[in-house]
């Protein structure tokens, strides 16, 4: 079979399917709201898309060689208890479900407030803000109770949508340099170091998450050992390279001000180039963006469960699917959480939410990340990238600061009652 998209029910994902998994996941809320937080880090923050797009490429290398040789395996998490052990495999597997629906708090979050702009009503008020969060949640939620097939074809319509505000800056920024009529204005002064770089360096990551997405759900995925690789690195490489030219453009030819305040960078940019209409077009396909990823995220809250219950790291109910082969329980549960955790913290504002949430969800993901770089240590596989990978896990995880560190070490450890509770089913290498 090539890697087209006709596959068996429980192998729905093919090559282009997964790759707009991993670019939908990848191309969501963050790289639209990046940009003002970026803003004042200059030249720095630069550096660090750079960096930073460097070290998700070498982890998602790493992750696509254990998928391959580990075919077997459920996916990335199933590849750490197997090579780890189980209870680190439970821990990882676990910290990796907080990331995700923390991730869709976070992502929600974002497209209500870019729909908030086309529609000011809807976040009139923080409690109105959160109540739209939480009915996105539950939108995509039905979306994919109708199964996985339903949920990869509305990932691969949303992300050539999204990619459509990326492509329009980079238009203009391309006219801009070409006609002369773009300059690079001064930036601010900020030192080189490798404390500097830190900083920036945390808040790029949180756009580049989800290049894994492929490698988590490899028994979803046709010829995992080939569509795997292709679609992780193809995908991968093209959100980044979006990233460190668009949202850099945007940073470099407005003034720093301008572009520090703005609720809404993307359109402010084509606001100054191409006036208030196309703005509101860029405005609406960002929040379809976020919308996009928030279906691919929702997709892979329901699978990490059900993935470890597979190898026999969770009780066998998180594993538990109706007749379209869908995760009910363990879907419904992430959604409630991700909801929760949105209404909570509905006294603050939108901008307050997602703030809050993007430190969890970057710090929870971190531990995965270096988790399968020691497991391909382990195993002799892509030696000098795993090290590199470890290298840089523990240098976001210092940036991404103690207190989200922290919390995501508190939320891992909820899971050993329920590991204590599972079926003595699993049989790791680690012996």
């Amino acid at each position: 079979m090539s890697g087209g998209e006709t596959g068996s029910p429980d192998r729905p994902f093919g090559l282009w399917t997964a790759t707009a998994l991993v670019v939908g996941s990848m191309i969501g809320s963050g790289i639209f709201l990046l940009p003002a937080s970026l803003a004042p880090y200059g030249w720095m923050g630069v550096a660090a898309w750079v960096f930073a797009s460097a070290g998700a490429l070498v982890i998602a290398y790493v992750l696509v060689r254990l998928s391959r040789a580990l075919p077997q395996s459920s996916g990335g998490i199933g590849i750490v208890g197997e090579v780890l052990g189980p209870r680190v495999g439970a821990l990882i597997g676990w910290s990796y479900w907080v990331s995700t629906w923390s991730a869709n708090a976070a992502i929600a979050t974002a497209a209500s407030s870019y729909l908030s702009v086309l529609i000011p009503p809807l976040s009139a008020t923080p409690l109105r803000g959160a109540l739209t969060a939480s009915a996105l949640i539950w939108a995509l939620t039905a979306l994919n109770l109708a199964g996985a097939r339903a949920a990869g074809r509305f990932q691969v319509l949303t992300t050539i949508l999204k990619i459509m505000p990326l492509v329009t800056i980079a238009i203009i920024l391309t006219t801009l340099a070409v006609s002369g009529k773009g300059h690079l204005l001064p930036q601010p002064a900020m030192p080189l170091s490798f404390a500097s770089l830190t900083a920036p360096l945390t808040l790029t990551l949180f756009a580049l998450l989800g290049f894994e997405c492929a490698s988590l759900i490899a028994a979803r995925v046709q010829r995992p050992e080939v569509n795997i690789f292709r679609a992780t690195m193809f995908g991968s490489g093209l959100a980044a390279l979006f990233y460190v030219v668009v949202c850099s453009g945007i940073v470099l030819t407005l003034p720093t001000a301008v572009v520090a305040n703005s609720p809404a960078p993307f359109a402010t940019f084509v606001e100054t180039f191409l006036g208030h209409w196309p703005a509101v077009a860029v405005t609406l396909f960002a929040a379809i963006a976020a919308i996009g990823a928030l279906n691919g995220w929702v997709l892979i809250q329901g699978e990490i469960p059900r993935g470890m219950a597979d190898e026999g790291l969770l009780p066998a109910w998180f594993g538990r699917t109706d007749r379209r082969d869908v995760p009910v329980g363990v879907l419904m549960l992430s959604s409630a959480l991700a909801s929760a955790l949105v209404m909570t913290n509905a006294a603050r504002s939108l901008a307050g939410i997602f703030e809050f949430m993007v430190l969890l969800t970057t710090a929870s993901t971190l531990w995965f990340y270096f988790a399968a770089c020691v497991a391909a240590f382990r195993l002799r596989i892509a030696m000098p990238a795993a090290i590199l990978g470890m290298v840089f896990s523990l240098w976001a995880m210092w940036g991404a600061g103690i207190v989200a560190s922290g919390l995501s070490l508190l939320l891992m450890l909820t899971v050993l009652p329920l590991y204590w509770m599972r079926g003595a089913r699993f049989s790791p290498l680690a012996g």
